[in-house]
């Protein structure tokens, strides 16, 4: 599949996801509202997958907005910002999320299917697919 990363780039991807996670735990341990809260919520942004119901580009579309950087970065500045625990304690929980994702390979969604991410193809035969994504 073409417009996804390989090799050492990917290593690298995955790499950043585990410091983005363990980062963020030792943060959450520090700033966080307790180990129960991170536990019910830790799992709150695959509800974005509920989208896939909807068909793959809706799907895409919802899975790459809960699993963006860009959303708890926000988050998080804004919890720092306008010193709002509640907003930091999400914060932290959501970017553990996507480090924990992008550590297990889980990628940012193509819209052609779930299985294709900027990553590369996700599930038990990635190699057969014959999709190619610009």
């Amino acid at each position: 599949m073409t417009g996804t990363v390989s090799g050492g780039v990917r290593t690298v991807l995955r790499l950043e996801g585990v410091c983005v996670l363990l980062s963020s735990l030792i943060a959450y341990s520090e700033f966080g509202a307790g180990w129960g809260v991170f536990a019910l919520f830790f799992l709150a942004p695959d509800l974005s997958l509920l989208a896939y119901l909807a068909g793959p580009r809706a799907g895409a579309l919802m899975y790459n907005t809960a699993h963006s950087y860009a959303g708890t970065t926000l988050m998080l500045a804004s919890g720092i910002f306008f010193s709002a625990p509640l907003a930091i304690t999400a914060g932290l929980i959501w970017i553990s999320h996507i480090g924990f994702d992008r550590a297990l390979g889980y990628g940012l969604k193509y819209s052609i299917g779930f299985r294709f991410t900027h990553l590369g193809v996700i599930g038990r035969d990635p190699d057969n697919s014959q999709i190619k994504t610009k």
